[in-house]
């Protein structure tokens, strides 16, 4: 059965898609623990990010380098952090958050309600940035 990530990239889910290439996608998370926090994936349906080959692993961090960047120049943030916790979802997703201090990244606090119109405008913004 495909993930829910997998659905987003076939369509079959809408998202709030902020880039994407042959072999990866970003999207804002819909229970963000901050305005801007973004999830990158591959394309590729894998469960743990550390069975995805180390080529394509390589490839993953610098798209999500790429994104992070633009996440940065999008939201008032200090810096964007990076979460691995691989147990949500059962596919490979790497979390991009944009901190203010280092309680922004506890997932164990409440998750924001963004509503779809703010969720557009910052992928927008977003969009707007990458390079």
């Amino acid at each position: 059965m495909p993930s829910v990530f997998t659905k987003i990239i076939n369509r079959e889910i809408p998202a709030f898609i902020v880039a994407e290439d042959d072999d990866f996608i970003a999207f804002l998370d819909i229970f963000p623990l901050a305005k801007g926090h973004t999830l990158v994936i591959p394309k590729k349906e894998t469960d743990y990010l550390f069975d995805i080959e180390d080529e394509m692993l390589g490839k993953m961090m610098a798209f999500a380098k790429r994104v992070a960047k633009a996440v940065e120049k999008s939201v008032a943030c200090q810096r964007i952090g990076v979460a691995v916790i691989g147990l949500e979802v059962p596919h490979a997703h790497i979390h991009l958050i944009p901190l203010q201090s280092v309680e922004d990244i506890n997932f164990s606090r409440p998750k924001l309600t963004v509503d779809k119109e703010e969720m557009k405008k910052i992928a927008g913004d977003i969009q707007s940035h990458l390079q």
